[in-house]
């Protein structure tokens, strides 16, 4: 994230959003716009696509903090919420939506920067394991791909296991292509034969 961290702060009231810009300024060099109505959230947080967004909410409910998190793109960007009160489960219903940060009773302009760092760091830890999810899920299906083409290759040719993988990755090598994209190609064009 840059230097001057965008954030778009998401507050009906008036005297709340002016304290909260007075004590964002404070804290540091931000870029500061703010949002006073939930009407539309999701297209302007598009348009202005900020680097975080920090939503003050009197007394959310579950839908709401479902329609706010989804609308601010918590998948995207941190997403720090500070509410007046809150229900029981409703913390952990914030956290499931992708919501980085959830403060109950405390919006004061001191705690604002620790509460924005701490959403940040959070959310870059979420994002990272995302992407390690991801890519062990795709490492997966493809072990599984070419497994089968070698189980496929063994078959036709009547080799063994490690046989068959020397031919795949020959191949592979031979095309200038990987090893998964090959057996994906040996599997598909055996469905399309069978």
């Amino acid at each position: 994230m840059p230097d001057a961290l965008s954030i778009i702060v998401v507050e009906a009231d008036r005297e709340r959003a002016f304290m909260i810009v007075d004590g964002l300024r404070e804290a540091g060099n931000f870029d500061i716009q703010v949002i006073s109505e939930a009407a539309g959230l999701a297209r302007r947080v598009q348009a202005r696509d900020p680097d975080v967004v920090l939503i003050d909410l009197e007394n959310p409910s579950r839908d709401m903090l479902e329609e706010l998190a989804l609308a601010t793109g918590p998948k995207e960007r941190p997403v720090a919420m500070f509410v007046d009160r809150s229900e029981d489960g409703l913390s952990a219903a914030a956290v499931e939506a992708g919501v980085s940060a959830y403060v109950v009773d405390g919006l004061q302009p001191a705690r604002l920067k620790p509460v924005l760092d701490a959403a940040i760091a959070r959310f870059r830890m979420f994002q990272r394991m995302r992407i390690e999810l991801a890519e062990a899920k795709r490492a997966l299906e493809e072990r599984k791909v070419i497994d089968r083409a070698k189980g496929m290759i063994m078959k036709a040719r009547g080799i063994g296991e490690d046989e068959a993988y020397a031919l795949l990755r020959k191949t592979a090598m031979g095309q200038n292509k990987r090893l998964a994209d090959v057996a994906q190609a040996l599997v598909t064009a055996a469905g399309l034969l069978s």
